[in-house]
């Protein structure tokens, strides 16, 4: 039965995401990879949770009725990428399959740089799952998560002493820790185990799934360094812990709290996407509908993981699009870049009315 429930649980986190992101792989061909669709995928569902959830909380609705929705949101989304996948194919378009733009003769240095690299990750890995800790924040994240699970409710009832509480908009607005507890509920795993054993090596591996797209576009003119600058990148997090607030701690010690989610995924993979945009408008390339849904998406799932997010994201969407604006004198990218802003816009004006 547990063998079940964790391939169910790798179902949920690793399968249908990669099947979910098939709908994005036309945002750029050079990005056609594995960890693109996957990461792109898991933001399409994110949004998606965040969309679903906030106005059912705000309704105090039943956690199942969430769950329900949630499950055929999930379905639909399979189903139309299966059905794109299958046009795509017949018309002898972009496939599932990642582009392998290696070479065929490759160093010795370049292989051991790659095993030195999937070391340190495993390393990080099993760390990150043999020093689990609770720290003060659990008191009330997982607590949330594993009250919701196991009362069917959402904000109503206290964490820290499981009496009946009002909605606090802080927390009710970016409800990550209901979508621990909707893994819980449906895998039959329990909560904490969920929050603590299943989802920081999904969310470390998410990481560096960015920082390794990232360096793949940065050093595109030189791609046998691309293990030495995720070699570096993993020594910065396992020595970035000269504080409790720093962006490394909160990815390996708290990687199940959206406010690390925030930090470690949604804010590189939207620096990611905006140097994409970049790129597009410096080589005069049409930027199409696919990428500006997965931006919108991005933006959304912030506002998931934390209401600080919809303030950050939205600062660097601005910063980036002036600058855009000024260098390429090119201004009709604003508008598009301007709406993918929305839903911040109004789970912002949400926070401030209630």
């Amino acid at each position: 039965m547990l063998a079940l429930r964790i391939l169910l649980l790798g179902i949920l986190l690793l399968v249908i995401p990669v099947i979910v992101g098939s709908l994005f792989a036309g945002v750029d061909k050079r990005m056609k990879k594995l960890p693109f669709l996957w990461i792109s995928g898991q933001m399409l569902l994110w949004a998606g949770f965040q969309v679903i959830t906030v106005p059912l909380i705000l309704k105090q609705e039943r956690f199942t009725l969430v769950v329900q929705i949630y499950l055929a949101y999930m379905a639909v989304l399979v189903a139309a990428a299966l059905v794109f996948c299958v046009i795509r194919k017949k018309r002898g378009g972009a496939s599932l399959r990642p582009v392998d733009n290696r070479p065929g003769a490759r160093k010795k240095g370049y292989y051991a740089a790659w095993a030195v690299f999937w070391g340190l990750l495993i390393f990080q890995l099993v760390q990150a799952l043999r020093l689990a800790y609770a720290d003060g924040d659990d008191a009330f994240y997982v607590a949330v998560a594993t009250v919701t699970e196991e009362s069917d409710t959402m904000y109503i009832k206290s964490a820290y002493t499981g009496g009946t509480t009002t909605l606090d908009a802080r927390y009710g607005l970016a409800p990550f820790p209901i979508w621990i507890a909707f893994l819980a509920r449906v895998t039959g795993i329990r909560t904490a185990s969920v929050a603590h054993m299943a989802a920081p090596p999904i969310l470390i591996a998410m990481t560096y799934g960015i920082y390794y797209l990232l360096g793949n576009r940065l050093l595109v003119k030189n791609k046998e360094r691309l293990p030495l600058f995720l070699i570096f990148t993993e020594l910065l997090v396992l020595f970035g812990d000269y504080s409790i607030y720093t962006a490394e701690r909160f990815m390996i010690e708290r990687s199940r709290q959206g406010k690390a989610a925030l930090a470690s995924i949604v804010i590189p993979l939207l620096i990611l996407l905006l140097f994409l945009l970049l790129e597009k408008l410096q080589e005069n390339k049409k930027v199409p509908v696919s990428y500006w849904v997965l931006l919108l998406c991005t933006l959304t799932t912030a506002c998931l993981c934390s209401t600080l997010g919809t303030l950050l994201t939205c600062m660097l969407i601005a910063v980036t699009g002036v600058c855009g604006a000024f260098c390429y004198k090119k201004w009709k990218f604003l508008f598009p870049l301007a709406a993918c802003c929305l839903p911040c816009v109004v789970f912002s004006i949400l926070y401030v009315l209630l």
